[in-house]
């Protein structure tokens, strides 16, 4: 039998706003956004009619602020309500959607268990975020083939994506056993299709793409569909008369790449056949951890000094969390500050040692906002820490001197 590849991509399907319909299950079924502060946590009221406790539920009805929705449930989705939306465009959309803050830890917690629960089955993971991973099921389907030599070629290759079914059915009842929560993989012979067939079918949804379909599978499917091609790429293949993979897979690579540059037009011709060779990455090291937030309202240096700085604070401590949690250090300190015209501007500082405590993230930070400045009002502030290193071969030595 020839060599085989088999990838799989799992995606937790809408996974905040599952997490949250474990803790509150009589919202099921409702449109449900999440993305709101701790004003908006749900409270307990009495029924008068019954006199039964029940809890109550903020809503978008009224809203009124910067908030940018973080996920939001099926039912809200086929209201026009997605993520990254801003809340009061979506106020407008789903006036009635339930509106409930955020909650990471909660979040971290269950993405930990699905990848658990994943690892026992196939141990080959490559770890692409809190809700979504890429699993090379090869070794694992190999392992359960008959091993005769005398299969015929096309018994052989239809016994393995059979088997690829298989396993991958195994997986989603292991993460829905570990979890509760449902999610959609797809199957294929690299990551780029493995990707677009997860979302092919959500939620709950198993699709497989062989060899053979790749090509009419994609055919059909817009060009935004490939991981790669933003906004500014589809727009620019439309107006070059280019709307669909299939499209895109009959136009010449020399013309794309006189196009669009050598290496992305190259790209872009082997992503349309549906050609990738990167492999699954089981472990890569970060180059940055960060923190960042933006406000309700913009915010004064002077007159909301207060605010702010407790902000900051909140972010320092929040990132060397994050450090502690995943045992690094690192010696450059970053801020990051977005104005009320949306103009954005960065700062950085490298220290002598490695850092992972707050105090000292906070210090560097600070002598980096002296570097900024501050008469604009300011929208978004964020803390960033690059240039780790692993805290067991990088003790925090506190970086810079305490001053007097």
């Amino acid at each position: 039998m020839k060599a085989f590849r088999v990838i799989a991509h799992l995606d937790m399907d809408a996974f905040y706003a599952s997490v949250e319909l474990l803790r509150y299950p009589e919202l099921r079924g409702q449109a449900v956004v999440i993305g709101g502060g701790r004003e908006h946590q749900p409270t307990w009221e009495v029924d008068p009619a019954t006199g039964e406790r029940r809890r109550s539920f903020a809503t978008l009805r009224g809203y009124a602020g910067r908030g940018v929705i973080t996920t939001a449930t099926y039912e809200a989705r086929a209201l026009g309500v997605n993520s990254a939306m801003g809340m009061m465009k979506a106020a407008a959309k789903a006036p009635d959607a339930v509106l409930l803050p955020v909650d990471f830890d909660e979040y971290r917690k269950y993405s930990h268990l699905f990848k658990a629960a994943v690892h026992a089955i196939a141990p080959q993971v490559e770890d692409r975020g809190i809700d979504e991973i890429y699993i090379d099921l090869t070794d694992v389907i190999a392992a359960r083939l008959p091993t005769d030599e005398e299969v015929d070629p096309d018994d052989a290759e239809r016994n393995v994506w059979w088997c690829a079914r298989e396993v991958a059915a195994e997986l989603k009842q292991a993460v829905k056993g570990a979890t509760g929560l449902s999610c959609s993989v797809g199957l294929a012979p690299n990551k780029l299709v493995a990707k677009i067939a997860s979302e092919l079918d959500k939620p709950d949804g198993l699709t497989v793409v062989t060899d053979r379909e790749v090509a009419t599978r994609l055919a059909l499917l817009s060009v935004r569909r490939l991981n790669g091609v933003g906004p500014k790429s589809a727009a620019r293949l439309a107006r070059l008369g280019i709307a669909t993979i299939g499209e895109l897979a009959q136009a010449d690579r020399a013309w794309l790449m006189q196009q669009f540059g050598a290496s992305y037009g190259h790209w872009l011709a082997d992503a349309a056949r549906g050609i990738d060779e990167r492999p699954v990455v089981t472990y890569s090291e970060p180059k940055s951890i960060s923190r960042e937030t933006t406000f309700e309202r913009d915010l004064h240096a002077v007159r909301d000094r207060t605010q702010l700085s407790r902000i900051f604070t909140a972010l320092c401590k929040q990132v060397a969390a994050d450090l502690a949690r995943k045992h690094y250090a690192g010696r450059t300190i970053g801020i990051k500050l977005r104005f009320e015209d949306f103009i954005t501007v960065t700062r950085d500082q490298t220290l002598p040692a490695p850092v992972s405590d707050a105090q000292a993230i906070r210090r560097a930070a600070g002598e980096c906002l002296k570097r900024v400045d501050l008469a604009r009002r300011i929208r978004l502030l964020g803390v960033r820490v690059g240039a780790l290193e692993k805290q067991d071969d990088a003790p925090d030595r506190g970086g810079l001197e305490e001053s007097a």
